[in-house]
């Protein structure tokens, strides 16, 4: 984004997490420079522009228009080929459990 506004009806096309690109927005336009480069926000007391925050808005910005991975699979549950996740044994060759047999014991 530029030292102007970032007016939220100019949000991108391409913005994938509008919450994200939103408040990052809403940052990135509380910390605009003065005509001396000094940060205008309160919170920064004069330091010099740009600010930590306002580069973490820049961030922020980036980030909510990156495409987001799927999320992953619950613990435990089979991947798409079915492969149990704990120990990469495909589902249709993981033994069956066996019922539990009585320990032999002397008498």
């Amino acid at each position: 984004m530029s030292e102007g506004s970032t007016d939220r009806a100019d949000r991108p096309a391409e913005v994938t997490d509008p919450l994200l690109w939103g408040l990052a927005a809403a940052v990135a336009d509380a910390h605009q420079p003065d005509e001396n480069r000094v940060c205008v926000s309160p919170s920064c007391v004069g330091a010099a522009w740009p600010c930590a925050a306002w580069n973490n808005a820049q961030e922020g910005l980036r980030v909510a228009r990156t495409p987001q991975p799927a999320p992953a699979p619950p613990a435990g549950a089979a991947d798409a080929r079915g492969d149990d996740p704990l120990t990469g044994w495909s589902a249709a060759l993981i033994p069956a459990g066996r019922p539990e047999q009585p320990a032999v014991t002397a008498a």
